[in-house]
């Protein structure tokens, strides 16, 4: 089972809670278009700022929009700059989208993360960036969960698959430290998949961790 069903998925109402906060019946297809593409162009916008997680909530009229960053001040900027250019991108994601007739009242919120070493998507990603700068795969994959037990994780687990290090026959990779109960639903356990791009093509990033009580 725990190879089968998404980690964060399986524990959505126990230890987890949904990315996307709304209801609408009459267009449900279209606001959970609306929230894919916001969100996606939020992910690429603020990938500099260590973006890991956009949180979205909606009410009648009004748009929170919740982002957890590792580099908070890359987003705010020098005197709220940056997030007023956010939202002067936002407005205009809106104004484009031919789903949405105007745009909400928007709140926008940058949370930090405390510990980016125990957020699965920021550790698949730098991951990722050290494949593609082609440093040798199985020290990446030591280091990386050498760091994340430091960080008080109970668990890690990295699998990489594809043409690793460029050979011919694509195979996999995998380090596992610790303990990582994927089928008990009461452990908090993040799980991101990342690809990354490399000059022999894409190699397929999924970790496990295992975080503990506090996060």
């Amino acid at each position: 089972m725990g190879q089968k069903v998404n980690p964060h998925v399986i524990r959505l109402g126990v230890v987890n809670t949904w990315n996307s906060r709304w209801f609408n019946e009459k267009r449900y297809k279209d606001v959970v278009l609306e929230d894919y593409g916001l969100r996606k162009m939020l992910m690429q916008r603020l990938r500099p700022g260590g973006v890991a997680k956009v949180e979205i909530e909606r009410s009648i009229n009004s748009l929170r929009i919740i982002i957890h960053v590792s580099r908070p001040g890359i987003v705010i900027g020098r005197g709220g700059t940056g997030l007023d250019d956010l939202k002067k991108v936002i407005v205009k994601f809106f104004s484009k989208d031919a789903l949405s007739k105007t745009a909400p009242k928007l709140d926008i919120r940058v949370e930090p993360i405390k510990e980016p070493n125990l957020d699965a998507y920021l550790v698949a990603v730098n991951v990722g960036d050290q494949l593609i700068r082609r440093l040798p795969h199985k020290r990446v994959l030591a280091s990386t969960a050498e760091r994340v037990m430091g960080a008080g994780a109970k668990g890690v687990k990295i699998l990489l698959t594809g043409r690793i290090a460029g050979a011919e026959i694509a195979r996999r990779e995998k380090i596992h430290l610790g303990t990582v109960p994927l089928s008990t639903i009461r452990e908090d356990i993040a799980y991101a998949q990342v690809p990354a791009l490399t000059k022999k093509g894409f190699i397929g990033i999924k970790v496990w961790i295992n975080r503990s009580e506090e996060k």
